[in-house]
């Protein structure tokens, strides 16, 4: 596993954000680096869907936010299904407003990170950024 906070680790969550890009109608997505680690992903229908390493996916109304500035959403509803749902079964969640944590971005050797690796060996990659 890369050392924490090296270039490497922190573009480990980029298969999953990818795959999950890919299971949805896009227009664009960047990741924010860290602490959390998290992404962004512009739905086609004005939507953005917010990924977080410690709450998971979130979806709203997109206001503003870019790659290095938090995105802001409005009427966000966190999509359940853990940290790391299933792509194709993301968007079937009718979320809650109630953020759940499920771990910290502290938590460095929790196993998260080799779970976000095995996305990127299925070769997932950067996608469309």
């Amino acid at each position: 596993m890369p050392v924490p906070y090296s270039q490497e680790w922190l573009a480990l969550p980029l298969g999953y954000v990818a795959a999950v890009a890919a299971a949805v109608d896009h227009v664009a997505w960047w990741d924010d680096p860290f602490d959390p680690r998290d992404a962004t992903i512009l739905l086609a229908d004005g939507d953005a869907l917010v990924w977080d390493e410690e709450s998971g996916w979130r979806r709203g109304r997109f206001v503003s936010g870019r790659k290095g500035v938090r995105t802001v959403l409005a009427g966000e509803r966190y999509l359940g299904g853990g940290v790391l749902p299933e792509p194709a079964a993301l968007l079937r969640r009718g979320g809650s407003r109630t953020k759940i944590v499920h771990r910290s971005f502290r938590d460095l050797h929790d196993g998260f990170d080799v779970r976000l690796a095995a996305f990127s060996a299925r070769g997932a990659g950067a996608g469309s950024r």
